[in-house]
């Protein structure tokens, strides 16, 4: 099953606005979504840069979204809303694209995962390997939204 993701700010595929980068403010752009199973019991988000020169980067990890939630503002601060992962820029929250310059355009995934378990029983600031295993064998359904961004 899928979730349809949502991001108004700019079109799927197409380039990521500047205001939601290192380049700009880098805050975290609004998210809605639609489509999850009844069991859905919470979500996860992930953020991730396949393109990365070292292997796939991580931007954002967020888990322990409540079911009732179908949307995530922008601009979000972590602790606001469910639990937050360390990034690897090495901080905990949302960090922007941020390729290197001169490298042409990356993709950036939003994924967002509707989980069997209404809690993943992660510590906050979590890393993306302990998040990857405790998502495995809780994912009911997963929806993705893909942006580009290119630093000249």
């Amino acid at each position: 099953m899928s979730l349809k993701l949502i991001i108004g700010a700019f079109p799927e595929g197409g380039p990521i606005p500047r205001l939601f980068t290192c380049e700009g403010a880098d805050v975290s752009p609004a998210i809605e979504w639609q489509g999850a199973p009844e069991t859905t019991r919470s979500y996860a988000l992930i953020l991730e840069d396949p393109d990365a020169p070292s292997g796939t980067f991580t931007h954002w990890l967020l888990w322990d979204i409540p079911r009732s939630t179908t949307a995530i503002a922008q601009g979000f601060k972590a602790g606001s809303l469910g639990e937050s992962g360390t990034n690897d820029f090495g901080k905990i929250g949302y960090g922007g694209p941020c390729p290197p310059p001169g490298r042409g355009a990356h993709r950036y995934f939003f994924r967002l995962y509707a989980l069997d378990e209404p809690a993943l029983k992660l510590q906050r600031g979590a890393k993306r390997m302990q998040f990857n295993r405790a998502i495995e064998g809780h994912v009911l359904a997963e929806g993705s939204y893909m942006g580009r961004f290119e630093r000249r």
